[in-house]
């Protein structure tokens, strides 16, 4: 009896001294959260690059992490350099023009004597309910204001801080370099530490891997694809700000309910308005071509099964994870909810039966 005792007192006294070192070990990486956070994920998504690089037996791990991370360098950072100047004018030119007399005479003059108008109104007075000019004008200036504001405020806290984000760019560089050579062995570590069983602990990190796979390559290919293009056709048709909507428009691209055609569709009655008929046709059927197009056919081969996830859970999860973490929200958020809902699954399938039983 006093062996026993005393060798629970061993144990707990044990992991006291382990779950201590485990807070102040997560309270000395914490500055680096994000950036182990987004390594984990680029190397991930990454990982066949290097996996194709070391078959080749003249070309050792080492040389391969860093051929890998060099193509990161391009991908990544040149395109991000560029893109905030750019990114940061626009959208100090788009808070400008939700505040200036210009926007707000066009939408008083187009809105309130449109036939449009005149036809909606009628109905929704059916529900109590009508639009007025000035309501637009109000309503669209705020939502011009807050666009503008917030990738003006993510464009400018990389901008103000160049030497940090090229310090923080290059950390995660090198943590990509060595996950990419040892990252087996530290899941193998996590699987090792953990108190689950291994099957368990292997379908959780594969869901992580999955969904930031499907971030990265899927939703991140298919959201370029479509800002580009919808960029692109703002530009040729001479609309403006096209470098800053086609942004917008792949960061929308991101959430799977609305997507682009938050900017879409209000352009299509836009030009409609402005009477260019034919082109706000135009504009609606490369809207759904587009979208359909990269939605149904293309994102479903690049990503496969690999994200078996109910589309307003992963809507949620990223506006909560823009609402919480800032831009980086589009990763945190649909990993958080990967976590949660594979925790679920293990829940119901292993340990549910435990807990009722317990309770008898």
């Amino acid at each position: 009896m006093v062996d026993r005792t005393s060798q629970n007192m061993i144990l707990w006294f044990f992991l006291a001294c382990f779950l201590i070192s485990i807070s102040f070990m997560g309270w000395l990486l914490s500055p680096f959260f994000s950036i182990l956070v987004l390594g984990a994920v680029v190397a991930g998504a990454f990982f066949p690059v290097f996996r194709g690089l070391s078959i080749h037996e003249k070309i050792r791990p080492g040389f391969a992490s860093l051929l890998t991370c060099l193509l990161i360098f391009f991908v990544l950072f040149i395109p991000i350099v560029f893109f905030v100047g750019v990114l940061a004018q626009e959208a100090s030119e788009l808070i400008q023009l939700a505040k200036s007399p210009a926007l707000s005479n066009f939408i008083t003059t187009h809105f309130t004597n449109s036939a449009l108008l005149e036809r909606i109104n009628p109905l929704l007075a059916m529900f109590d309910f009508t639009i007025t000019g000035e309501e637009l004008n109000r309503t669209l200036s705020e939502i011009g204001r807050e666009v503008g504001r917030f990738l003006y405020d993510q464009a400018m806290a990389i901008a103000s801080n160049t030497l940090a984000f090229i310090v923080s760019f290059f950390l995660m560089l090198l943590v990509i370099f060595y996950l990419l050579i040892d990252g087996h062995k530290l899941v193998q570590f996590l699987i090792d530490l953990s108190p689950l069983p291994e099957d368990q602990d292997s379908k959780l990190i594969g869901k992580f891997y999955d969904m930031a796979s499907a971030i990265l390559i899927g939703n991140g290919l298919c959201g370029a694809i479509q800002g580009i293009a919808g960029g692109v056709l703002f530009w040729i048709f001479g609309l403006q700000s096209a470098f800053l909507w086609g942004v917008i428009m792949a960061l929308l691209a991101f959430l799977p309910i609305i997507g682009i055609g938050v900017v879409f569709l209000p352009t299509v009655v836009f030009l409609f308005l402005k009477g260019r008929v034919a082109v706000s046709i135009f504009f609606l059927v490369f809207y759904l071509l587009l979208s359909g197009g990269v939605e149904y056919l293309l994102k479903p081969r690049v990503v496969g099964k690999k994200v078996q996830m109910h589309t307003l859970v992963v809507f949620l999860a990223i506006i909560g994870g823009l609402k919480i973490f800032g831009i980086l929200g589009i990763i945190y958020g649909p990993l958080i909810a990967t976590a949660f809902l594979t925790l679920t699954d293990i829940y119901h399938t292993s340990y549910q039966n435990i807990v009722e039983n317990s309770q008898h």
